[in-house]
């Protein structure tokens, strides 16, 4: 798996690396119990501190996307399914915060959204793949 950042870019590396897993988890590179090169590995290739690496590796586990154990590296444990609606969510965060919605205004926003999807009545609508 090829983990690509641009250090032009205004967005910090480790979540230029964790957007780099993610798109490579939508699509279809890489999928559950498949393991992620370690984070030595992808520093020295990417030309980075082992702890950004480390930090963007976090990040998909607190998404549940990946699982951390010391000895056993990343481990994928989502589908793939599962990252772009995180990608999406994190791009309706950053357009919620840059036009000044609160956090409580966006969840709201969404809970609406949740109501009126037409998988909402069948309790379908939360369907988790992984």
């Amino acid at each position: 798996m090829l983990i690509r950042v641009d250090p032009m870019s205004p967005l910090p590396l480790a979540d230029q690396i964790a957007a780099s897993v993610r798109g490579a988890l939508a699509a279809g590179a890489v999928g559950p119990g498949e393991r992620l090169p370690a984070a030595r590995q992808v520093a020295r290739l990417l030309g980075v501190n082992m702890h950004t690496v480390l930090r963007g590796y976090q990040v998909l586990k607190s998404e549940g996307l990946i699982d951390l154990r010391p000895g056993r590296g990343a481990v994928v444990t989502a589908t793939a399914s599962r990252a772009p609606v995180w990608e999406a969510g994190r791009q309706l965060a950053v357009l919620a915060r840059t036009t000044g919605l609160s956090d409580e205004e966006t969840l709201t926003l969404v809970r609406s959204c949740l109501s009126e999807s037409p998988l909402s009545a069948s309790g379908s609508g939360s369907a988790d793949a992984s």
